[in-house]
């Protein structure tokens, strides 16, 4: 079969980049809408019997990105694709995989099922998901990648021995370690307590942050609020001023902007897994993962392992 990319429009750049380091020209395609605002999509180049992956996050506005998604797959299908595997560097709903209350749906479940279903695919591959435990709620294959190694690396120049990683909340415990295990440092973990969509309340801190440097990790930034509770907790304790934030994933949304300027960090380390525009007052050091992801689409293609690139949380 022949590799073959095709590109949704949720975050162009990357599968541009992508695209160059397998040496491949991405296939044409056509996204519009009709006057009434239906979603419309059209392939542009012959796709019968290649090994499709096609790339695509769903990134805000996750609804209209993912039936992007679907509409895509289907055409490829119809096409006479051989294989067709999603690339989703972000995924969408990923934190709605549980319910709150007895009235509430399982997001998660319902987006990864329609995956299956209506996008007909024959793989997932998937970046940094928030839980590993979602794995379970697909049902074709998924390869949940990570880019801890990436943010490692870039993470070091800015580690000294002084400083410790720090866990914004009890669900970032082992990435925390993980990074914390290669750059040689201890771990504090922050213990919050969500009050709201946007709102959370540190109840406790545990680990020594006094007179030490911050490097707070986490998997996504969304509202900015675990994060600016965490970095506010962690000074109150006598850290450093000096604090370094890293996620994969960089939302942004809502009042992180303002949040995030307010707390006058020093870095703050983001991948490309989402297109996000710089923001005046944040000093954001983008990380690709155009690499990683071409890595994995080429062993997949050649039905390599990809134990390396896997997470394990």
């Amino acid at each position: 079969m022949t590799l073959a990319l095709l590109a949704g429009s949720a975050n162009s750049p990357l599968c541009t980049a992508i695209g160059a380091k397998l040496e491949l020209t991405l296939v044409r395609r056509i996204v519009s809408r009709f006057p009434d605002s239906e979603l419309h999509v059209e392939l542009q180049d012959s796709v019968r019997g290649a090994d499709l992956f096609v790339l695509q996050p769903t990134a805000p506005p996750a609804d209209e990105h993912l039936v992007e998604l679907l509409l895509l797959a289907d055409a490829a299908h119809r096409a006479g694709a051989a294989r067709v595997t999603a690339v989703m560097p972000y995924f969408g709903y990923a934190r709605q995989d549980r319910r709150a209350t007895g009235r509430e749906p399982v997001g998660a479940r319902v987006m990864a099922d329609l995956l299956g279903s209506a996008g007909r695919f024959d793989r997932i591959v998937a970046l940094d998901l928030h839980s590993s435990a979602l794995e379970g709620f697909f049902g074709s294959p998924l390869e949940h990648l990570s880019a801890a190694s990436l943010l490692t690396e870039a993470l070091r120049p800015h580690a000294t021995p002084s400083s410790v990683v720090v866990a914004p909340d009890l669900g970032a415990v082992h990435l925390a370690e993980r990074f914390a295990e290669r750059l040689g440092l201890p771990v504090a973990i922050v213990h919050k307590a969500r009050i709201s969509g946007e709102a959370v309340k540190v109840r406790r801190l545990t680990g020594e942050v006094s007179q030490r440097r911050p490097i707070v990790v986490d998997d996504m930034i969304s509202t900015g609020g675990t994060i600016a509770a965490a970095v506010r907790a962690v000074r109150a304790a006598g850290a450093l001023p000096e604090t370094v934030v890293a996620a994969t994933h960089g939302l942004l949304v809502a009042q992180a902007p303002a949040l995030l300027g307010e707390l006058s960090l020093h870095s703050l380390l983001l991948t490309d897994s989402i297109v996000c525009a710089d923001l005046p007052g944040l000093s954001i050091q983008r990380v690709s993962v155009a690499g990683l992801l071409a890595d994995a689409i080429g062993r997949l293609h050649r039905s390599e392992s990809l134990g390396d690139l896997i997470a394990h949380r």
